[in-house]
């Protein structure tokens, strides 16, 4: 095959080498410290980039400047990025800088590029060249068959649990051979190793990789071929690397070597921005770049072009807190600007509404809603904003995540809460039929839906009289009378508990709240917390209809991420935004810095919480405003709360303070240890829910001539044939509901509608 990466085929003079464009154009809008990141071209170069220095400008000039000074041509440079949206903004600024389109040069994520590479050879890790790349279904499926022929329950040791470890150890540089010492070990009773070999054993089989072997096979061939190592080390002059602090180990151990031959690498981060562990991004990757590579510059971009002095200084005292970061101090030469504001208030629908009127003045004065963004640590914290919103009329979106009232474990809850409300609500009882898993099939399903159409009743009404029959039996008849059983008796708590109590009660014995605790995923910790924020919220209602009214106010208010709207999302999601406004609620010991994360992680942790609370102060261009509630209604109890740690490091001087209660002697130290929150048990098993078992379908009974037959038809005596019991004689009517003795399988009760006339 054609080799992507053949220098022969590459042109040695592109056209845009044409002095007469003037080289130095392009440099002249530099300050001085981009224009030497951009110009010290020759070995390894680390360029800590602050928030809002022009990172994207420097890596874009730098390639720009690198081909047009004639340094090496477009075949000789790699540059990777994370996304291929950033690859296309910088092929597109760099061909605008050199004036002309650029052939030939190698510039993706590193996953594709990986997988270039990996084409070219493919045979020296055991795989051909035209091997399939899994999507994340495909890795799923094999995952699963991987734990069936190995006998492993897939109830209490989920594939998708399997699948996040493995690709843990992927991201670290772990093969089957090298987990020894590695996390994960305990699952399966201690098989995982065993696991993980069938499953690399089953990939090769199939001529398939996952996204975690790119890099992992690369590394592999690079090690078993030195000649193939060198030969893309001397291929690759030139290696610039976007958001390095990004990196997880495979990555970086693959730039690592690919940059031994020529030195010649650029990397560009900030350590005080590494906010990704949790999805493997290791900051010490860029800790110890130094080390890495003996005689490496480093450049610190230190003059900010988007945020005001006093917001900047803020930031930059607040992450100066942590030990693990090379250092930098922001600065800029506009003007000082308002101070950060600290509210104080007495809750959080204090909060919401407090940043609502705040907002409501900014617009008032002409402010853009698309210039304004409410950033949140956690995605339940939503909720009281977008009510507020609602409530006041100020339109919003929310970025990244669902709304509060669409996510799907809201959805089930609110469901649970219609049926309470009107049994006769089938979207609502079919929603969560399955939720948590019943043993209720696809059949059953089918039998509920016959006899709801032919009796002209609701999914309810055929429920109760398939539970009093015998057309089901087993699991799914003892999983349906229970369900029913269960809805009577939380329909008779409704007039006598609180809405919230009786939430807590539907979602406890329904097992939903179980199924979530048993649930290893890693979104399983965020949809309880979302649960219990719902449970909390219901506390302002007066009945669950005023409640259920409420929702269908606020699902009518259309999403639509057109128009001019206040921007809310999580603080993970707002890496590399600016907005000109920045509302920053719920600094809170336990919520942030997040208690999860602190139990988890320890240091490492806290400090990453800190680069996170620095990430959301430099979005704000003009204005930031951090507030704090000293109550909050989480997980349905209210809580006392400490003001976040973070607060009492941001320095006086940059800052502004204003409170609705005395919380001077609440500022804490940051070796506090906040246990007042009750968190849910992570520790518990994930179970299997939600799925029918379609191999039941072909064994579905059908109705037997179900609108020729009506209960009226049929008297005591008459002789009848059902499809599964045969021939029998009718001993008692009730309805439609037939007493029948069968002349094989005894007396049964059955629907007049799976019966005919013999």
């Amino acid at each position: 095959m054609n080799d992507p990466f053949d220098l022969a085929a590459q042109p040695r003079e592109p056209r845009f080498y044409d002095k007469t464009t003037g080289a130095n154009t392009y440099l002249s809008e530099l300050n001085k410290d981009q224009r030497a990141a951009v110009e010290t071209v020759e070995g390894p170069v680390l360029v800590l980039a602050g928030a809002g220095t022009g990172k994207t400008r420097v890596l874009t000039t730098r390639l720009a400047h690198i081909l047009h000074s004639g340094h090496a041509h477009p075949g000789e440079t790699l540059t990777v990025t994370f996304t291929n949206k950033a690859a296309r903004e910088m092929k597109d600024r760099v061909e605008r800088l050199v004036d002309g389109p650029v052939e030939g040069w190698h510039i993706g994520t590193f996953h594709s590029i990986a997988a270039r590479l990996l084409r070219s050879h493919a045979e020296l890790v055991g795989l051909k060249s035209n091997f399939t790349i899994l999507d994340t279904d495909d890795q799923l499926r094999l995952l699963k068959r991987v734990l069936e022929a190995h006998d492993v329950d897939e109830k209490r040791w989920p594939a998708r649990a399997f699948g996040a470890i493995v690709n843990r150890w992927k991201d670290r540089g772990i093969g089957p051979h090298q987990i020894a010492d590695a996390d994960g070990l305990d699952f399966a009773n201690g098989r995982t190793q065993e696991l993980y070999h069938d499953y690399q054993e089953q990939l090769q089989s199939l001529n398939a990789a996952d996204f975690g072997d790119l890099l992992m096979h690369n590394l592999a061939f690079f090690s078993k071929d030195k000649d193939v190592l060198r030969e893309y080390q001397s291929r690759f002059r030139f290696i610039l690397v976007d958001e390095y602090q990004d990196t997880n180990v495979a990555q970086y151990l693959w730039l690592r070597l690919l940059a031994q031959g020529h030195k010649n690498i650029c990397c560009v981060g900030d350590d005080d921005q590494s906010i990704y562990a949790w999805r493997g991004a290791e900051v010490g990757n860029i800790l110890r770049f130094e080390k890495d590579f003996p005689g490496a510059q480093v450049i610190r971009l230190e003059r900010n072009y988007r945020s005001t002095a006093h917001i900047l200084g803020a930031a930059s005292d607040l992450i100066a807190h942590n030990r693990g970061r090379l250092g930098k101090t922001l600065w800029t030469e506009s003007n000082d600007g308002g101070k950060v504001a600290v509210f104080g208030l007495w809750d959080g629908e204090s909060e919401a509404r407090v940043i609502g009127e705040h907002i409501e003045t900014e617009r008032g004065r002409g402010q853009t809603l698309n210039n304004i963004a409410v950033l949140v640590r956690a995605g339940h914290q939503t909720r009281p904003f977008e009510e507020r919103f609602i409530q006041v009329g100020l339109p919003y979106r929310v970025i990244g995540v669902m709304r509060f009232y669409e996510r799907l474990e809201i959805r089930d809850a609110i469901a649970y809460l219609r049926v309470i409300a009107q049994e006769d609500d089938d979207l609502a009882f079919e929603r969560i039929i399955g939720r948590p898993k019943r043993g209720i099939g696809i059949a059953s399903l089918q039998k509920l839906h016959v006899v709801s159409r032919v009796s002209g009743c609701s999914l309810m009404s055929a429920a109760r009289d398939l539970t009093d029959s015998d057309e089901l039996h087993g699991t799914a008849r003892a999983g349906l009378k229970k369900l029913i059983n269960d809805f009577d008796r939380w329909r008779s708590l409704a007039d006598v508990e609180g809405l919230p109590s009786l939430t807590q009660t539907i979602l406890d014995d329904s097992g939903y709240i179980e199924m979530w605790q048993n649930d290893r995923s890693v979104q399983a910790p965020g949809r309880l917390e979302n649960l219990n924020e719902l449970i909390g919220a219901l506390d302002e209602f007066d009945s669950l209809n005023s409640f259920l009214e409420h929702i269908s106010l606020v699902m009518d208010n259309a999403e639509t991420v057109d128009g001019d709207m206040i921007n809310i999302m999580t603080l993970h999601g707002a890496k590399g935004l600016e907005f000109d406004s920045v509302y920053l609620p719920g600094w809170e010991e336990g919520l942030f810095p997040h208690q999860r994360a602190l139990d988890e992680g320890g240091l490492n942790a806290l400090e990453e919480e800190r680069r996170l609370a620095y990430v959301g102060l430099t979005r704000a261009r003009h204005t930031a405003t951090i507030s704090y509630a000293a109550n909050r209604n989480l997980f349905g109890k209210w809580s006392s709360q400490l003001p976040s740690r973070f607060i009492n490091e941001l320095p006086e001087g940059h800052i502004t303070r204003s409170s609705e209660i005395n919380t001077s002697s609440q500022l804490v130290e940051p070796d506090f240890d906040f246990k007042n929150i009750q968190r849910p048990d992570l520790g518990r098993r994930r179970s299997s829910w939600g799925r029918y078992a379609m191999h039941h379908q072909s064994t579905t009974e059908q109705p037997l001539a179900a609108e020729n037959y009506p209960s009226g038809t049929f008297q005591i005596g008459s002789r009848i044939f059902h499809q599964k019991f045969g021939y029998g004689t009718i001993a008692a009517i009730d309805g439609n509901k037939l007493e029948v003795s069968f002349e094989k399988a005894g007396t049964k009760k059955v629907i007049c509608n799976y019966v005919k006339p013999a």
